[in-house]
């Protein structure tokens, strides 16, 4: 397409193009779709939905409306990104377990505790809660928070919602930007209230100072905070991490035995992690980390959380108690990152940021409020000045009414005093009406006013009226003018808000000791490893082994004896090395089937195969020998292996080539390769230099196009060491000593 006159061609480097919209897309997500704004705290999904509930009139005392209703008309209205994330943010504002002061009121089923999911949006109901009206939706149409164009610019929604209380803290939020994510506990309601007191009272407020109103976070789910002393660090740098434990209580049950009842569960524990923590429990008894646990059965209900743990007689509670907190996630770590929108951008905040940025909005609503209601009572007092002055002449004004030929000239008369077409009974009248000076406004009220308000008992009214008025005006005044004033206002509200909607304190805060596990001592004993060809492993006794040992000998791959404390390690194909703890394995039958070697390890029998086998102790006390498909070789002392790790690289392989044999050194002296195309080499295992494990090695032959080496085999001296070649046995003692890195000896059949 030709360019015209008016166009031209800007030239631009790609990758400036791609740095402004990724920021242009970030900024989006960020400030439109992740984080909350510090001044209701809610994020736009979850203001938008609120805002439309608002605007349908499903208020608390009103009918449930179904949840499809609400979630299509804030899709099509106000949020266009799927109903699904606006379903999502209505169920959650809903869970009392999840909020500390719910928003929504939902009727039908909208999850539990324990993970399950919300019902269909077609098969629920909602509507606001009364603190949600009240708290965060109250004084919209009094122009305290300014109104933006939605999506298509059809509709009009608020930029924020006017929460009175620090929504932020009280109910916390959660949620992922791109390169940076939110994470805020929630907190008492009253609790926080004095707080934002306090601050009132004496702006410059330390956070310790503060944190005597707000000890810590308050979980819906209760639970412990154990870190008492690190949360003042956490509340001044908006970071940090809380550790929480659930709470757990003794019941005596018959003949001397006792039960652990867990009665309150982390936060973080919420959803699919109960079912974890069970799992986990039955996983420690699999493990004989305790014996002392006869039955696990969980008695939840709506009622509150129950998981019974019933004991043996004599059981070690204490050590039990431990054990609970150090393996499972009966205590875990509320990870703290206090960001949300604050002046338009991302901010990490502490404790008296949000508080501060929560009473300068409460001032700049109260400000616009206050300047809205002095704006109306001003009029409303003109009017009524005008209606009581008109009173006091109303024969005057019902002649120029009777006397004038249509309204506006009525209207002219009443404001300019302009008589000219107006009949009158008398000079006098007309002269009073040339004096007449009513504002457009009094006397737009004058001619719409009705006869039945000069009735004596309606002046009256009207007279206290005005006097109300003007004492409105006053104190409408005074707020606007005096901050101590607006300051016993915002105090007095919150007081009321704390009386109605306050709760007691479900979480204790305290320092507690780290939980100390003593684990069952294991005796230690000799077992039996064995692995068969599908990749399946088990341990057995040695005197199982003894008495099977031809059928399990020729059923697998892998057979050698381990300490059962010890550990098992796998050489693969792709020069890894995996251990297997040998209490991971099952223990019993040899009949029994064992366990996939990829469930107990790190190996993957997709990708990977072993090549070797053996125990750690066995390992480390020898030097092993490396040789590759493509004949690469080196020795390695086996004390390079002892590490903690699950997996490790065992040897450094070039592209395309695999670890193909891993043998230990004993008394043996030469080392014969073969390759696929029939080469054979056999030279002294001297001459392989010692390596270390993340080395390649050196070449043991050289190899003709893609010829590999197939077979590796270890020589002694003195022993006859004989392999079948296509029917006929090859003496590999007998091969001629070559020098490492020649091309080999082709053996024809």
């Amino acid at each position: 397409m030709p360019i015209t006159e008016d166009e031209q061609i800007i030239k631009t480097e790609y990758s400036e193009v791609m740095r402004k919209s990724y920021i242009d897309y970030a900024m989006s997500v960020i400030i439109s779709r992740a984080l909350p704004d510090v001044r209701d705290g809610l994020k736009p999904v979850q203001r938008r939905t609120l805002y439309d509930m608002y605007e349908l009139g499903i208020r608390y005392d009103r009918p449930y409306r179904k949840s499809a209703r609400i979630v299509g008309d804030t899709m099509g209205k106000y949020h266009p990104h799927g109903d699904s994330s606006i379903y999502d943010a209505l169920v959650v504002m809903s869970q009392d377990f999840k909020k500390g002061m719910p928003l929504i009121d939902g009727h039908g089923n909208f999850g539990s505790i324990e993970g399950d999911g919300a019902a269909a949006m077609r098969y629920t109901e909602a509507r606001l809660e009364k603190v949600t009206q009240e708290t965060i939706l109250s004084d919209l149409d009094k122009d305290v928070v300014d109104f933006i164009p939605n999506f298509d610019e059809t509709e009009k929604e608020p930029a924020v919602l006017p929460a009175k209380i620090p929504n932020l803290l009280i109910n916390g939020s959660e949620g992922i930007a791109v390169g940076m994510a939110t994470s805020m506990p929630p907190h008492n309601l009253c609790e926080v209230i004095e707080g934002v007191k306090a601050y009132i009272r004496k702006p410059a407020i330390t956070t310790a100072e503060l944190m005597e109103y707000i000890p810590g976070p308050d979980f819906p789910t209760g639970g412990i905070v154990v870190n008492k002393d690190e949360l003042l660090e956490i509340y001044e740098t908006g970071i940090g991490k809380i550790k929480i434990r659930g709470k757990i209580e003794v019941e005596k049950g018959k003949g001397g035995k006792h039960k652990l009842i867990i009665t309150e569960i982390p936060y973080t524990m919420i959803g699919a992690n109960i079912s974890k923590f069970l799992t986990d429990i039955v996983s420690l008894i699999d493990a004989k980390k305790t014996n002392d646990i006869i039955d696990i059965s969980n008695q939840s209900s709506k009622e509150g959380i129950r998981i019974v743990l019933e004991l043996k007689k004599d059981a070690d509670i204490d050590n039990l108690k431990n054990m609970l907190l150090k393996k499972t996630k009966l205590e875990d770590t509320f990870g703290v990152n206090m960001l949300a929108v604050a002046d338009g951008r991302p901010e990490t905040l502490s404790l008296k940021d949000i508080i501060r940025h929560h009473v300068d909005f409460q001032r700049e609503i109260r400000t616009r409020k206050y300047k809205d209601l002095l704006k109306k009572e001003l009029d409303k007092k003109e009017i009524q000045e005008g209606l009581i002055r008109a009173c006091d002449v109303i024969d005057l004004i019902i002649e120029i009414l009777r006397g004038s030929k249509d309204v506006s000239m009525a209207k002219a008369c009443l404001t300019l005093g302009n008589t000219e077409g107006i009949s009158f009974k008398s000079r006098i009248s007309k002269k009073m009406a040339e004096q007449l000076r009513f504002t457009d406004r009094q006397a737009e009220a004058i001619l719409s006013m009705r006869l039945y308000k000069l009735i004596g008992l309606e002046i009256d009214a009207l007279i206290k009226e005005h006097e109300d008025t003007l004492k409105n005006i006053e104190n409408y005044k005074d707020i606007l003018t005096n901050q101590k004033t607006m300051d016993k206002l915002i105090i007095k509200e919150l007081d009321g808000y704390k009386k109605e909607y306050g709760r007691e304190r479900r979480t204790v805060i305290e320092n507690a000791e780290a939980a100390v596990f003593e684990e069952n001592r294991i005796e230690e004993t000799e077992v039996v490893f064995l692995m068969d060809r599908f990749g399946y492993c088990k341990t057995i006794d040695n005197s199982t082994y003894e008495r099977n040992k031809d059928t399990i000998d020729s059923e697998n791959k892998y057979i050698f004896p381990v300490m059962n404390t010890g550990r098992v390690c796998l050489f693969t194909n792709t020069g890894y090395m995996h251990t297997i703890k040998v209490l991971d394995l099952p223990y019993g039958k040899f009949k029994d089937k064992g366990v996939p070697i990829d469930n107990v390890s790190n190996y993957s029998s997709a990708n990977e195969t072993v090549v070797y086998a053996c125990s750690l102790k066995e390992v480390i006390m020898q030097k092993l020998v490396f040789a590759s498909k493509k004949s690469m070789l080196k020795h390695v002392y086996g004390t390079e292996f002892d590490v903690t790790k699950r997996s490790v690289a065992a040897t450094g392989l070039n592209e395309g080539d695999e670890l193909l044999a891993v043998y230990p050194i004993t008394d043996e002296r030469n080392i014969v390769l073969r390759t696929r195309d029939g080469f054979f080499i056999k030279f002294q295992l001297d001459e392989i230099p010692l390596k270390k494990k993340g080395a390649v090695g050196v070449r043991g032959m050289k190899l003709n196009g893609t010829d590999e080496v197939t077979d590796v085999y270890l020589l002694r001296n003195g022993s006859e060491t004989s392999i079948d070649i296509g029917g006929r046995m090859l003496e590999l003692n007998r091969l001629k000593l070559s020098r490492r890195d020649t091309k080999g000896t082709k053996v024809r059949i």
